[in-house]
């Protein structure tokens, strides 16, 4: 997709208008095209741009090694403002690596203790959170549920690792719709069976949840 030049207001109003009715660039999970379309930004949406900046936080919280289980690049490092502060001093400038041959038994095994711990920092790699892609078919009683109120419930529900998307209504025949709607869950943390057992407890619009797709992301 292309929206201009994404360091202007101009081309992130694009990207946002794009992005009212969708939670990825292409299709229902993460790709390359966020990727690079993230890449392209000179800053983070501003918070009128709401859409955007609820997409630029969503790909901004993967990971190096997650992007890279979906065959993505990494994500390009955030360029600092003239106005951002000074980044607070780290632990490890305290270490004296030339410290005198003369220093004292003890300062020997502080600077010691500090490398080990600098090492063992420097030597761990970050947890690949598992993740799936899921769109639901939220199915209403009949052609008289108020299905933008069935949907405004839905949207309501909220569980540590669940990020609601895109939704859409589906037509099934004699004048009634089904809600489609997407959501991103974090495995360990959300259960799918329990996320639609919440959505069926609102029993005066919602006859029964189908899970229409399912991908490990």
């Amino acid at each position: 997709m292309a929206f201009g030049d994404l360091k202007t207001e101009k081309g992130v109003n694009e990207l946002n208008k794009y992005l009212e009715d969708k939670s990825y660039i292409n299709g229902y999970q993460i790709s390359q095209a966020d990727v690079t379309t993230f890449n392209q930004l000179a800053k983070a949406p501003a918070v009128n741009q709401h859409h955007a900046l609820r997409w630029y936080n969503h790909i901004k919280s993967y990971s190096a090694e997650e992007l890279k289980s979906i065959g993505a690049s990494p994500l390009a490092a955030a360029t600092p403002t003239a106005a951002s502060a000074p980044a607070p001093a780290d632990d490890d400038d305290d270490v004296d690596l030339f410290a005198s041959d003369e220093e004292d038994a003890e300062t020997a095994r502080i600077r010691e203790e500090r490398l080990k711990a600098y090492s063992e920092k420097k030597s761990k790699k970050p947890e690949l959170i598992a993740k799936s892609s899921v769109v639901l078919d939220v199915k209403p009683w009949d052609d008289e549920t108020d299905m933008k109120a069935m949907e405004k419930n839905v949207r309501t529900i909220e569980m540590d690792g669940l990020l609601w998307g895109a939704s859409k209504l589906v037509p099934v025949g004699y004048g009634i719709n089904k809600l489609q709607i997407m959501c991103v869950v974090e495995d360990a943390k959300v259960s799918i069976d329990e996320l639609t057992e919440k959505i069926q407890e609102f029993e005066d619009y919602v006859q029964s949840v189908d899970v229409a797709a399912f991908n490990k992301i």
